[in-house]
């Protein structure tokens, strides 16, 4: 099997290589990612300035664009052949909402957009929590090994969020649900002539069953993204 990986943190980020590490048990990887963190840059693509990129090791790949045109590149250029594109592993949940603002999920959106299965994976952390990436990448392996043997979705991709480090339990309960529409809070400080956006991102709004409820409540929310829904 071969996986062409992508994200939205960056090509240093530590999600990526963790991704990276997981997936080469898997089968042959290609990496190719932004050169700069673009988190929340959502399905914003480069169509009219060049996309210059640098060779960053064995198959790897920085770009100096968005998270979709990686995918683009990837399964156009550099991967063409790839079975999977993964995008992952975020430093940070999206759920809900966060899966039409979120540049990992838009990754795994523009490969589902060309036909090609695809996955965005990520981890959610809770206020005042510490991440794990060993701990990550075992639950990772688990749910990867389950959702690369399920069918292709077809005109959708797989939206997978870990759950907080809470335990060591690498075998937690997973849920397949249905995204939750519910909004965040718009709540400004002003502060001289600026807004700061105010949110607590961990008490938000949630439908009992749906993503931010399974993956809050500590089980792994695994969603399938139709782009026609």
């Amino acid at each position: 099997m071969k996986l062409a990986l992508t994200n939205d943190d960056g090509i240093d980020a530590a999600g990526l290589r963790t991704l990276e590490t997981v997936c080469a048990n898997i089968g042959s990887t290609v990496t190719v990612a932004p050169d700069l963190p673009q988190s929340g840059s959502g399905h914003r693509v480069t169509i009219q300035e060049p996309l210059r990129f640098q060779e960053r090791g064995k198959n790897r790949y920085s770009v100096a664009g968005y998270p979709p045109d990686c995918t683009r590149l990837a399964l156009a250029h550099f991967a063409s052949d790839a079975d999977w594109l993964i995008a992952g592993i975020n430093q940070g949940a999206n759920l809900g909402v966060d899966t039409y603002m979120s540049g990992t999920a838009a990754a795994a959106r523009e490969a589902a957009i060309q036909g090609r299965p695809a996955i965005a994976i990520s981890q959610y952390i809770g206020k005042d929590k510490e991440l794990d990436w060993e701990l990550t990448a075992s639950r990772t392996a688990m749910i990867l090994a389950e959702i690369l043997s399920k069918p292709v979705p077809e005109k959708a991709f797989w939206n997978i969020n870990i759950p907080n480090p809470d335990n060591d339990t690498i075998d937690l309960e997973v849920v397949y649900c249905r995204i939750d529409p519910s909004p965040h809070a718009i709540t400004y400080e002003l502060e001289g002539d600026s807004f700061i956006y105010q949110d607590d991102y961990h008490s938000r709004a949630r439908r009992a069953g749906r993503d931010i409820d399974v993956c809050m409540g500590g089980r792994i929310s695994v969603t399938e993204v139709a782009l026609d829904p």
